[in-house]
């Protein structure tokens, strides 16, 4: 028996259009440095409208790609609804690539038309000879477009536009956006989003087990757009009629608690060390965060010191995620069981989270067997579900899929109420005489230190041991915390045998271009002689 429903695509247009047409009066607010522009949903649409005509007066016809290479404001938004609505694929380029890396993926995606920020022409003016498939490039803003040759301003091309867009009925499992991983081997591998795919995460985000963004939210979009589509939260908002408010390139935190303390956002997604900097600007300033009712942070595991520190001064709570770029990204979120509040909910609120509905999590032992969800069983951690991705543009890797199942190189455990506990990377475990250190875990016990701001711990060659943990740690400013002091303090939190003997204090850790710790970098430095170490003596041979 059929069900007498009717059927209609899951498309990024639907999503435009109700958000158009339902949430008029909510606005995008752009930071500008000095203040802010708005306009609302209504006015929004108008120039989306206009911006598919414009780009279709170019030559971008049904699944030609375009690529942004932009911040976070109301123009690379408007790009968002209008380049996936009209039938081509939009491609958010990362402004902080290496010019290899963003030659590569212009060349690899074959990118014909790329909106760029003006303030960053020079970075693509780099590498865009050497792309032959991009035709036409759009500056957007102010700034030296010198460096490139034959470009369009972006108010330019609307102007000469019409409102009023013959939206085309697509296939949904067409491609609507693309974002290329941000790998620290080999060449980026693309990751091809479908209209389905997108408009099921939109609706998975606002639910209340997992973003649930509403439109009482004002969301400060922090999260970069060319990052995994800044987490998908500029479609959950358009859709929800929530507020957005972006701040351009203004990450830092002092303009970032400026735009917290003016516009009182409700809501809002960032990496660890973009918190971490926003509370210590706070701290020093007396600055007012209260205004969010939430905070979610992921890209790498959130210490318990930060997530308390944000309650304590300000009731905010933060809520650790896990997704990836393979994963659009919603994977999980650590909200607690039903009825488990207080001291309690710690063990799940510093978790990775809990698998979101809609995706399926396992964990694969070194044998490839699937392991109990016991919430003790060690393997790699491996998804599936309708916005997980099957397979990279254009690229095969056969290794990162099993069965159908996307191998995600975590590491970490399921219990059975499907909380994730994530140990480490494949490639950041450290292997100590036939036994497996979390270098997470060790640098959640050192960041929980006063006196520690930043701590990143790396695998380093051992005679005896095979590998030990060398601890790179960033002191707060003033602190004169000696390596023996932060060895103490870490026995009786880790086991005696997980405590580093080898130590470098540090002006600040390596990030890669979406903020997480470099790893390799350190790794790389201290091969090269390059870090100053310090040594507490050896690792205690017991296990405990």
């Amino acid at each position: 028996m059929r069900g007498t429903m009717q059927e209609s695509p899951l498309l990024i247009r639907e999503i435009f259009r109700h958000g158009q047409q339902v949430n008029r009066t909510s606005e995008i607010v752009t930071f500008e440095g000095g203040g802010f522009r708005r306009a609302n949903f209504a006015e929004v649409g108008g120039r989306v409208e206009r911006l598919a005509n414009a780009l279709r007066g170019l030559g971008v016809r049904e699944g030609d790609r375009v690529g942004t290479f932009c911040f976070n404001h109301q123009e690379h938004v408007e790009a968002y609804l209008a380049v996936p609505s009209m039938g081509a694929v939009l491609h958010t380029l990362n402004v902080r690539l290496f010019p290899e890396q963003l030659r590569y993926v212009i060349d690899h995606a074959e990118d014909k038309v790329v909106i760029c920020d003006a303030a960053v022409a020079p970075l693509l003016a780099r590498v865009v000879h050497e792309c032959p498939t991009v035709e036409r490039i759009v500056t957007v803003g102010e700034g030296d477009v010198s460096s490139l040759s034959e470009t369009i301003g972006y108010e330019e091309l609307l102007d000469g536009a019409a409102e009023g867009f013959d939206w085309p009925d697509l296939d949904e499992h067409e491609a609507a956006a693309m974002c290329y991983t941000s790998g620290t081997t080999g060449n980026p591998k693309g990751v091809a989003y479908t209209h389905r795919s997108m408009y099921l995460h939109s609706l998975a985000s606002t639910s209340s087990v997992a973003l649930g963004i509403a439109a009482s939210d004002r969301i400060l979009v922090v999260v970069p757009q060319f990052h995994a589509n800044a987490w998908g939260i500029p479609y959950a908002g358009w859709l929800a009629g929530a507020d957005l408010i972006m701040p351009r390139h203004f990450l830092q935190a002092e303009p970032l608690v400026k735009i917290i303390e003016l516009e009182r956002p409700t809501f809002a997604g960032a990496v660890p060390t973009i918190w971490n900097e926003v509370l210590r600007y706070a701290e020093g300033h007396g600055s007012d965060l209260s205004s969010f009712r939430a905070i979610v942070c992921g890209g790498s595991a959130v210490p318990r010191s930060l997530i308390e520190r944000f309650e304590q001064l300000y009731g905010v709570p933060i809520i650790q995620a896990w997704g990836m770029t393979e994963t659009s990204p919603l994977g999980a979120v650590a909200i607690p069981p039903r009825g488990v509040t207080g001291e309690e909910a710690w063990p799940y609120r510093t978790k990775a989270g809990r698998v979101a509905f809609g995706v399926e999590a396992r964990i694969v032992d070194g044998e490839g067997s699937v392991a109990a969800r016991d919430g003790e069983s060690v393997g790699e951690i491996e998804v599936r579900g309708p916005w997980v991705t099957g397979a990279y543009y254009g690229d095969d890797a056969p290794d990162r899929f099993h069965d159908g199942w996307l191998r995600t190189g975590d590491v970490g455990t399921v219990d059975e109420l499907g909380f994730l506990a994530i140990t480490d990377r494949t490639k950041d475990v450290i292997k100590t005489g036939g036994e497996w250190i979390s270098s997470v875990e060790l640098e959640n016990a050192l960041m929980a230190h006063p006196d520690v701001f930043e701590a990143a711990v790396v695998a380093v060659p051992d005679q005896r041991w095979d590998e030990r943990p060398l601890a790179c740690v960033v002191l707060r400013e003033g602190a004169d915390t000696r390596a023996e002091e932060l060895a103490d303090y870490l026995r009786g939190r880790v086991a005696r045998w997980w405590v580093p003997e080898k130590w470098s204090f540090i002006g600040e850790v390596p990030k890669t271009s979406v903020g997480k710790f470099d790893k390799k970098v350190l790794r790389a430095e201290f091969a090269k002689g390059d870090l100053e170490v310090v040594s507490t003596g050896g690792p205690s041979s017991g296990r405990s």
